[in-house]
Order: structure tokens, then sequence, then C-alpha cells
């Protein structure tokens, strides 16, 4: 694509001109307003010489674009209207917007008269863990329910466990190439103080005294934050991420800022490729590259990752290891690289069940700087049975695979719905309603597009690592062709796709399915709805694979009380990658 523009102007001008495709569905009409509003709205067209260039030719070329077919005559009528409308757009592209600028609308998953539950005390599995391990590996690979008991109990400092994972950081890291930014000033400074108030009597919580890794995309105050790419691979945030101060208000330790796909794509980030701790050839999967990689070779006690379409799940399923997304708007985004203001989540990624939702109790909540987020209830009860539940699936996704490609991974699928159906749930078939659910990517399209807009028309999307047809540089200006009509009807399906799915809980309490199974992961993202993912087995080759449980909206503690059975009865979380 690059190669039609042999300059910043032509290539201005191609992007100016694609925006006349959203008028041929809506052109705004003077008479529309009433008075006195009408004389202060100006809707005439400014002719310039790039307007000038949009006629009839142009006009027919569009529409077949948008999919839509115009006679002549009604072409003619709304020339005007598209020649104004793209000479709007470019006096608007002169406003450059922040990244951290989100729409006026915002997303709530929340269809009304919808009840939730009253808050709960939240309850940890009992304090019987053991003794701290003589070895430095079997510590770092303790799920965060034993660690953080140890330094309750004061049987390990935060400086000794910070320095076990800052060696191995320095050690491993670099051939996971999972680490951008190693913080050992910082993290041993965090993990200091964090030994003087617990020796002093003052904890924090489970967090306390815990190193961690956040994803290169959480702003970190005078620390590099590059969002994985080279535009902005010396870009210094001038404060920290809501995430970032909460964590750090409960006491945890900031380790790393750990790769991503670039913008939040893929493994792939401008220093190179993530690789998956239990097969080095093999890419971590993304975005959450990093934040995976590193958690699952016991370089952090737990990472923070983010997923718009699969970058929490997708990593977790590649490198084993256990992710929560939690509920859309239950955790602040505000510092966050925006990639999607609708379908952005901040979640947790960790080595066992109850760690995710430790971490997710220490983060989530209200906060005025991102107007997507909610104060919602977080139950969660390690005591609590799971008897009884009533548990969705479909057996369509549990087929067996005659494809060599996908059997072996249908394989441990089955297996682990039956072993789901031995822990005394009940088990209930759904079926999800026949819907054009596809049509839902094209928002996540258009507002990445949208996020990343300056970069398409200052051309500096071709410093970006990858030029694919499938990577972002394409998708941003894909995007450009997506007609505005478009847009408002996938939110149309979007919401019917929200109706399906309250309607499917009400016979259900959590689902089980193969990660991507039967487009559930574009749905549930869409509709906000939390999920689990976990580690089911092993191929052959020794790589991992995962299956996703999802749950009802902020209901995280019921699937999380899932998962902490499965894990059990699997007995494969444990299970370690073979580290050089």
């Amino acid at each position: 694509m690059t190669e039609m523009f042999n300059n910043d102007a032509t290539r201005r001008q191609f992007i100016l001109s694609t925006g006349a495709l959203a008028a041929l569905s809506v052109t705004p009409r003077s008479d529309a307003f009433p008075e006195p509003l009408a004389p202060e709205i100006s809707l005439a067209p400014q002719e310039t010489s790039e307007v000038s260039e949009i006629t009839i030719d142009t006009m027919r070329e569009a529409q077949r674009i948008a999919g839509v077919e115009f006679t002549e005559e009604e072409l003619k009528l709304a020339l005007r209207g598209v020649q104004g409308n793209v000479s709007g757009y470019q006096r608007r592209m002169e406003h450059v917007l922040p990244n951290g600028v989100g729409p006026a609308q915002t997303f709530d998953c929340r269809l009304p008269g919808m009840t939730f539950a009253i808050q709960k005390p939240f309850v940890r599995s009992r304090d019987s863990i053991g003794s701290v391990p003589d070895n430095d590996e079997d510590i770092a690979f303790a799920p965060l329910t034993s660690l953080s008991r140890w330094i309750q109990r004061g049987q390990l400092t935060s400086a000794r466990l910070t320095k076990i994972y800052l060696d191995r950081l320095k050690k491993h890291g670099p051939g996971l190439e999972c680490v951008i930014t190693l913080t050992e000033d910082l993290a041993m400074t965090q993990a200091n103080r964090a030994d003087r108030e617990i020796a002093n009597g003052t904890y924090r919580g489970p967090l306390h005294g815990i190193p961690w890794g956040g994803k290169d995309l959480l702003d970190t105050n005078d620390i590099l934050t590059t969002w994985g790419a080279g535009p902005y691979k010396t870009r210094v945030a001038e404060g920290d991420a809501a995430v970032v101060k909460k964590l750090e208000e409960a006491g945890a330790v900031l380790v790393a800022k750990l790769t991503l796909g670039a913008l939040a794509m893929g493994d792939h980030w401008y220093g190179g490729r993530t690789n998956n701790p239990f097969n080095p050839e093999q890419g971590s999967s993304g975005s959450s590259a990093g934040s995976a990689a590193a958690t699952a070779a016991g370089l952090v006690a737990f990472a923070i990752g983010t997923e718009t379409l699969g970058s929490i799940v997708s990593p977790c399923m590649r490198c084993g290891t256990t992710g929560l997304r939690p509920t859309f708007g239950r955790v602040s985004r505000a510092g966050a690289m925006a990639l999607c203001w609708s379908l952005d989540k901040i979640g947790s990624i960790c080595r066992t069940s109850e760690d995710t939702i430790l971490v997710l109790d220490a983060i989530h909540g209200a906060d005025l700087d991102d107007p997507c987020s909610v104060d919602m209830p977080l139950n969660f009860n390690a005591k609590r049975s799971i008897k009884g539940l009533r548990m969705g699936y479909d057996p369509d996704w549990f087929e067996p695979s005659d494809n060599d490609r996908f059997r072996e991974s249908r394989e441990m699928e089955i297996h682990t719905l039956e072993v789901a159906k031995s822990l005394g749930v009940e088990p209930v078939k759904i079926k999800m309603p026949e819907l054009p659910y596809g049509s839902m990517i094209s928002i996540l399209s258009a507002e990445a597009a949208a996020a990343f807009e300056e970069l398409t028309l200052n051309n500096r999307d071709d410093e970006l690592k990858r030029q694919t047809a499938q990577s972002w540089p394409t998708s941003f200006r894909e995007a450009r062709f997506i007609p505005a009509i478009e847009i408002v009807q996938a939110e149309r399906i979007r919401r019917q796709a929200m109706h399906a799915m309250a309607q499917q809980f009400e016979n259900v309490d959590f689902m089980l399915g193969p990660s991507y199974a039967g487009g559930m992961l574009l749905i549930t993202n869409n509709t906000g709805h939390p999920s689990l993912t976990i580690r089911c087995g092993f191929r052959e080759n020794g790589s991992p694979h995962g299956i996703t449980l999802i749950g009802n909206l902020f209901d995280e503690g019921t699937i999380v009380n899932m998962g902490v059975a499965m894990e059990k009865k699997l007995g494969v979380w444990d299970q370690r990658p073979k580290m050089a």
C-alpha cells in the first residue's frame, strides 16, 4: 500500500478523500436544525484543491466500497454535501488528539433492569501453606497465595524475593525477549520499604512486598513506557497509570516493564519477538506477550496484562499461565495506552486461579479519569462449594476434530469438559442465537484507527516493525474505508449480543469452552463479560494448552472458584518450563 504514496501530501490527500465514504449514508442538512441554531452552524463546503477533486466519478467508486448503489441523480444531489464533509474532515485533522482522550460516548455492559449481588467479605484460601523452600527456583515458581503468606509471617522478606526475581529477569529475560525496562532501583526501594512496614506491624494485604511486572503500556512516572512500538520507544511517562498507583498502595514491588506486541497486537515489538518459555522457538502470542512469558518462566510473582480482543486469553493459552480478564469497567484504564475505548480491559496474569483475583481485589474500582469505570462488588470466598453450579457449554465446541492440527488440542478440551462435569456441577447445553457477530470487529478497527490516526496521517506508521496485510498500519488504513453507518449498525448488533448473553446467564452460572470456540472471544469482549483462562494440559511437544471459563457480568468470583477446583483436578498447573 505504501508504494502508492510518493510523498506525504499525496498520502494525506488519499486519506482525506476516503472520508467521503461516511457521507454517502449521512449528509447533514441545514433545515434539520430549528431556529435559532441554524444561523450559528455553517454546513457550506469550503472549496479546496482537495475537495474539488471529489467528483461524481469518485462517489461512484466509493459507493462500491460502501456496499451501496445510488442513482446518478442521487449522487449529484449528495455531491456538494460530501465535498463539505471532506473539507470538515480536513479541518478536524489539524487538531491533534492525545491518545488518552476518549469519545464522549461511554460503553456500559450493564443492561437496564439488571441486578447484582451486594458486597460480601472477601475470603482467601486457608493459610496452611507449609514452609519456605530452600531452593530459590522453588520460591520463584510458588503461587502468590503462598508467597503472600510467607511474607506476611516474616518467613520471607520482600527484599530477598525481589532479588530472586531480578536475578531471574537478568538471566532469562534476554532469551525470552520479554523485558523492555528493568526497574531494579525502584524495586529494591519498594521492597525495603515493604519489609520495614511489615516489621513495624503495618501489613497492607496479599500483595504487600510481592514483585510484579507491568505490560509496557501502563504509564510509570519518569520511566520508559514505549507501547512496544518504534515510534514511541523513547517515550517517558509523566505520571503513573491508575493500576500502577493502586498496586503501589497495596505494597507491590514493580520489578520490570514487560514487552507487548507493538500497539497491543501480537508478540512482535520493536526489539524482537517475545518467546514462549515452554518452547522458545515459538512466539508467546500476545499482545500481553511479556506478561505471560515472564510469569510462566518464574520471573515475576504476577503480571498485569490488557485485553481488547484476546490479548490476555491468547498468551495465557500459549504460555500456560492463568489469566483473568475482568468485566469491562471493573478496572480503570487511566494512564494506560488506549487502543479501543469501548473494549479495553486490564487484568492479571498469574500461575493459579486464586492468584488472579487477589490481584483484581487490589486494582478494581471506579476512577474519575476513566468514565467507563464503575464501582461494583467483587465477591470471592475460597470456601465456597462449586457443587450444583450450572455450567453452560455448546456440544459443538467439543466435537472431535479430524484435522491433525487441532486433534490434540480438542482431545484435551474434551477431557477438561469431563473433568469439570466430575466436580459436581450441573452441565447445561447452550446455543447462542445466529447473529452477524463478525460485524462487531469494525468497532475495534475504527476505534484503533482513531486512537492512532496521527501515525497514519504523518506516515509514522512505517516505523512499526510489522508491515503485513494483518498488521496495524494496514488495519488503520483499511478503517478509513468503513462507512459510518456500519459502525452504528455494529453497535446495534453489539446490543443484541448483550441481550443474547443475558438470556444465556438466566440458565447458567458460568460457561466453559475452548478459548476460541464459537466466536465467543469476539462476543464476550464486546459484551464485557469476564473470563478465566487456565492451563488444561500439554501437547506432545511440551507446549501447554488452555481452556476458558466465561463468567456473568461482575461475577469473577464464580469462575475463579471453578478454576481453583479444575486446576487441582487436572494437576498440571505447577509444571515448569525447562529454563537453560
